[in-house]
Parts: C-alpha cells; sequence; structure tokens
C-alpha cells in the first residue's frame, strides 16, 4: 500500500499492530476472547498474564503462525498471514524456540541475515562476543543458557520495526538477562522500534516497559501506559479504624491484616489527592510494584469472574 493511499484512507500510520474483536478457539477452550488493541510504533510494550493467559496464542497471530477464530488483525495495514512484506519486518524469538538439528550457531545467524530486512551484522557480532556465544557449535549441543542468548542475539541484531521477545531469556543467568536489558535499552534509544516483552520477570523489565497489556483468561484487562498503571492504585496501611473508613467503597486488591493493623491495596481514581488524604489522616502510603500490581489486578479479575 503506498503512503498516497495511506493518506487518503486516513489510515493512523502510528500504529503497528491492530486487532478488532479477535477470538481464538481451540475446541471448546476460549484461548482469546474479543481481544482488541492497538500497537503503536517506537514504544516499549510489556504483554503480561499468568501462564495459559493466552500471550503466546496472540503473539503467534500477530506474527502469522496462527490463524484466528474470528475477528482481524493487521500488521502494517496488512494481513501478517503469508505476507513476506509483512514478515521481513517482524522478529519473533520465544523460548524454547526450534531449529533444524543439525544448524550450527552460525547457520541459524546466516538464516536470520537473509530473512530479516534490517538485520545488522556488525550489532550481532558485538553481541556474540557480549554473550560469548561459539558459532560453530551445533545448537542441540548448546546449554540452555547459549540457546536463549543466541534468540537474544537474533532479536536485538534483526533491529525489526515489530519485535516480539516471548520469555527467550529465562535461560540466562541474572547477569546475563540484565546485560539483555542494558543492550535493549541502549539500541532502542539509538534505533527506536516496537518491541513486546512477555514476560513473568515483571520487577526486572519494569523500567523498560512503556506501555502495559495485561491478558487474563483471554480477555484485555488493562491496556495503559506503565505510569497511569502504576497510579492506578496505592497501599494504605495503620489502625484497621482508620483504613477502612478511608478505603470507603472501592476496591480492593489485597488486604493483608495483623490483630487492628492492616494494609490495603486499593484502586486510586486520584492518586495524588488520595496520598495527600492519607498521609494527613496519619495512614502510611506505600508505593506498589508493577509485578504485585499485575498480580493483584489478575486476581482481583478472577475473582469477579467466578
Amino acid at each position: 500500500m503506498s503512503a498516497a493511499t495511506i493518506d487518503r484512507l486516513g489510515i493512523d500510520t502510528d500504529i503497528v499492530v491492530s486487532t478488532r474483536g479477535l477470538t481464538k478457539h481451540f475446541g471448546s477452550f476460549t484461548a482469546l476472547d474479543d481481544v482488541t488493541l492497538d500497537l503503536k510504533r517506537n514504544r516499549i510494550y510489556g504483554l503480561l498474564g499468568s501462564n495459559g493467559a493466552g500471550k503466546t496464542t496472540l503473539m503467534q497471530i500477530m506474527t502469522g503462525q496462527a490463524f484466528q477464530s474470528s475477528g482481524q488483525v493487521t500488521v502494517f495495514g496488512g494481513a501478517p498471514h503469508e505476507n513476506t512484506e509483512v514478515l521481513r519486518q517482524v522478529s519473533c524469538i520465544r523460548e524454547g524456540q526450534c531449529y533444524p538439528p543439525d544448524f550450527k550457531v552460525k547457520h541459524v545467524l546466516a538464516a536470520a541475515r537473509h530473512l530479516l530486512r534490517d538485520w545488522d551484522e556488525e550489532f550481532a557480532q558485538a553481541l556474540l562476543r557480549d554473550f560469548d556465544l561459539p558459532t560453530d557449535r551445533k545448537v542441540k549441543k548448546l546449554s540452555r543458557g547459549m540457546t536463549s542468548a543466541l534468540g537474544v542475539i537474533i532479536g536485538l541484531a534483526s533491529r525489526a520495526t515489530l519485535t516480539f521477545f516471548d520469555e527467550p531469556y529465562l535461560g540466562l543467568d541474572a547477569v546475563a538477562r540484565h546485560r539483555f536489558y542494558d543492550r535493549l535499552l541502549a539500541d532502542y534509544a539509538e534505533h527506536p522500534r516496537t518491541i513486546v516483552l512477555s514476560t513473568h520477570l515483571i520487577d526486572e523489565v519494569a523500567d523498560l516497559l512503556e506501555h502495559v497489556i495485561l491478558i487474563d483468561r483471554g480477555r484485555i484487562v488493562a491496556d495503559a501506559d506503565t505510569d497511569e498503571l502504576r497510579g492506578s492504585a496505592i497501599v494504605v496501611a495503620g489502625p484497621v479504624g482508620d483504613v477502612d473508613p478511608f478505603v470507603g467503597g472501592r476496591d480492593e486488591l489485597r488486604r493483608e491484616s495483623i490483630g487492628s493493623h492492616t494494609r490495603v491495596t486499593m484502586r486510586s481514581s486520584s492518586h495524588s489527592e488520595d496520598i495527600a488524604h492519607a498521609k494527613a489522616l496519619g495512614l502510611t502510603v506505600e508505593p506498589v510494584s508493577l509485578q504485585q500490581l499485575i498480580v493483584d489486578t489478575t486476581n482481583f479479575e478472577g475473582k469477579d469472574a467466578r
């Protein structure tokens, strides 16, 4: 589709991926249920949720690896399935990535160089040195950590306009994971693109994420900028007789009590005002970590669904 055609149709070129009413059934099981979202250009997203929530299925459909049962998905304005023009701009790296059994690391890198339009060979070589990955070893002979490093190198060096990381770094130790985060952030600053991180290590990546999409039981339960999401809840603590009137009828995500002392994580629509009010009442106010907020939100939504 030409730029002139895009302008004439009024298509928002800031949107890289768009889904509308996306639904996926596996027999009687609904993996995705009416998923509607937009991924914008040059942002780092966190696609979060528990195991089985639908994250991988959603990414598979967005990258043309699976078909939806109903609804629509467009990537760069077109359908991703069997669309070479679209897929050459997409990199999707996942845990347990499969490679041909006799491929060596150098063969995998050669294939990536051929298939990915924006591949940067110089960056790939620098990453190989960073992660100390031997190029002449067969992939099936690599340790789990080395296999994860290979996926991370491909995802970063692809410099794809749309890059998905579906927990490929779980096999890395803490030092290597933070090396990955550092390289990702530094390269993103120089070469912005849309990056989607799906992970359970939320606190580790919290400072990287600009926007969070939370999926639970196949449905989107949060789709917000990270700062906005953090500001949607606060933790207040103090004597139960002071905390309960302050909380009032607002949604409680978590409550922990010891004797007459209670600690409540609650929804807040007026973050700064609630903090000031709580402190004026002598209550202790604590920040909510992104990981705890995601866990509590998922549990809260699950409780409402039963």
